[in-house]
């Protein structure tokens, strides 16, 4: 391991066996991430931040904006988070009504695990099951998490999403942790997040435009690579390729095109990969598939790093004849 500063000049240079050792590599680190770790450790981490940043429960439900503090138990888990000034409450990124930055504008705190009256996560209860623990719209009710958490007061709303249960409102309701009162009736409605444990953390609001969070435009652009005569001869061989797929006709003009490619850009294999799976799935001209495949093979075994990427290669011409891929096909929109 080597301290690493994005900021400053890299003494170490970082090299790949090859494609596939470099998206292990980065899938292990992806794994670290806050965003696919959340727990503790993904809260600490917005904490530290000390910006705009969303918890999601495991039932969902989002929560965005300054994060303050978090509460643990004796086993170092989450039990209680809390924000402090603007915050929201979003469902799959997107915010929920009547719970927006003007609403949450003094912070929103809520408990994280399960409630002793039972076994089932929380999140995942029926309404008989909510009823069976006495939890009713317009009756007061009370819960007692696993952690110490007691909330109590009358029940305003039952939230559900798809589903699942990521919300309920209490009014005058009282919410505390031993001796430390965490809230009161006189602070409004209780709006209590529902949820075993935290499930990711990400940097940033949930639903960006009703946060009114900007997103920063860089002054620097996408490097484009200019285009010469040669790219563009390539490039109308693509498009030749894209209109014999979209049109299902001229499928006799591949072989002409694949010669071409061959004697004029001998270097690229992407078109040869297209044009074999055009033969492939319409099952014309076995000959130049056979040709266009040991090209393929060939590259795969001379290139070491188009190994990986000519695999895969193959790997998506299989994948897009299963039944599955066909079917989600025909559901897309066009």
């Amino acid at each position: 391991n080597y301290a690493f500063d994005i900021t400053t000049r890299q003494p170490q240079l970082f090299v790949c066996r090859d494609f596939q050792h470099l998206k292990d590599v980065l899938e292990e680190f992806a794994n670290k991430m806050a965003y696919q770790v959340g727990g503790l450790e993904g809260i600490n981490k917005a904490i530290e931040c000390k910006n705009t940043a969303t918890c999601e429960y495991s039932s969902g439900l989002q929560v965005s904006g300054i994060f303050e503090e978090v509460i643990t138990d004796e086993n170092n888990s989450p039990i209680y988070l809390r924000t402090t000034g603007k915050s929201a409450l979003a469902f799959q990124n997107k915010e929920l009504e009547g719970h927006d930055i003007d609403y949450h504008k003094d912070g929103f705190g809520s408990p994280v695990g399960r409630w002793k009256q039972t076994s089932t996560a929380p999140e995942l209860l029926t309404n008989d099951q909510l009823h069976a623990l006495g939890i009713v719209e317009g009756k007061k009710a009370k819960i007692e998490f696993v952690s110490g958490i007691v909330v109590s007061g009358k029940v305003e709303e039952i939230l559900r999403r798809d589903g699942k249960l990521p919300l309920i409102a209490f009014s005058n309701c009282n919410a505390k942790y031993g001796d430390r009162v965490l809230f009161e009736p006189d602070w409004g409605t209780y709006d209590m997040a529902v949820g075993e444990r935290i499930s990711s953390v990400f940097n940033g609001a949930a639903d960006k435009d009703a946060y009114n969070q900007v997103a920063l435009v860089p002054k620097e652009r996408t490097i484009k690579v200019p285009s010469d005569a040669k790219r563009k001869r390539l490039e109308n061989l693509y498009a030749q390729v894209r209109k014999i797929l979209e049109s299902k006709t001229g499928y006799e003009r591949l072989g002409e095109i694949w010669e071409t490619q061959q004697a004029e850009h001998p270097e690229d294999w992407l078109l040869s990969m297209e044009i074999f799976e055009i033969l492939d799935t319409t099952d014309q001209q076995p000959e130049l598939k056979a040709k266009i495949e040991k090209f393929l093979n060939e590259k795969k075994a001379k290139t070491k790093d188009l190994s990986t990427l000519i695999g895969w290669g193959f790997r998506l011409v299989e994948y897009h004849k299963k039944p599955e891929y066909q079917a989600a096909l025909q559901a897309s929109p066009k």
